[in-house]
């Protein structure tokens, strides 16, 4: 049985949805292995250019799966390197949306803040309860959960370990919509429908600069944007855009 499951559901969207019910989707190094080979493949694939990131109806991602975890030490997590999955996630270069139902614990809130855009169901629940185990979480929630939202907002908890609603989890900055419950993967795949009609290049230039800009000072974040729309002016996705608009009509956009 596939961990991962892959499809095309509309022209331009891929979908990943991870798919370990029995184990509320836990994320094996199993399952994470699949993971990136799913968005290695959309990356390489020139028609999909916006990707939606799943657990289905019930259940986002439960976090690691703690019986695999218990029987990993030190030097197996050295030299099965677990990293090299988030790092890959990190690094894809197209839209990526999170669309979350049920609880996104642990390594699942961690994978759902590598999104993009997260779209979280009334019922959403958001946590990462390492601290409850003895452990801190291991894919980046200590250092992007503040950088969402702020230290204080952030320690309170890292600290408890204490979970967020998802309207919680709206105030505070850290998801990009609330809907019902049933409306989320409609609402990612309409989200992700606009943005597949965009400029590819411009589109993954926007996420390039917010991306990299994020964390250096603004002169330097500036000349990244600014280099950025000057590699843009000579693309023929820029021209097919102004033309279209002087046209009135479509723009038809090729990514080049």
């Amino acid at each position: 049985m596939s961990l991962v499951l892959k499809d095309t559901p509309s022209p331009g969207i891929g979908l990943l949805t991870l798919n370990r019910p029995d184990a509320r989707n836990a994320l094996s190094f199993e399952l994470r292995e699949e993971l990136i080979d799913g968005f290695a493949e959309f990356a390489a694939d020139e028609a999909i250019r916006c990707v939606i990131l799943t657990g289905g109806d019930e259940i986002f991602a439960a976090g690691a799966d703690l019986k695999q975890l218990g029987e990993t030490n030190s030097v197996d997590m050295l030299r099965i390197g677990a990293e090299r999955y988030w790092l890959a996630i990190g690094a894809f270069p197209k839209p990526l949306i999170a669309a979350v139902n049920g609880f996104a614990l642990g390594g699942g809130f961690e994978l759902a803040m590598h999104a993009d855009i997260i779209i979280a169901g009334e019922s959403a629940r958001f946590g990462l309860p390492e601290v409850k185990v003895g452990l801190i979480p291991g894919a980046g929630g200590t250092q992007r959960l503040p950088r969402a939202i702020g230290k204080f907002a952030a320690m309170r908890y890292l600290l408890t370990g204490d979970m967020l609603s998802a309207q919680k989890a709206e105030r505070l900055g850290l998801v990009s919509e609330v809907v019902a419950d049933n409306e989320v993967l409609p609402t990612a795949m309409e989200i992700a429908g606009r943005i597949a009609k965009r400029a590819p290049l411009a589109v993954r230039q926007v996420k390039e600069a917010v991306l990299s800009g994020a964390d250096v000072p603004l002169d330097a974040a500036l000349r990244i944007e600014r280099k950025a729309l000057q590699l843009l002016m000579s693309s023929e996705d820029k021209a097919e855009g102004i033309a279209s608009f002087i046209e009135k009509r479509p723009p038809v956009f090729r990514g080049r």
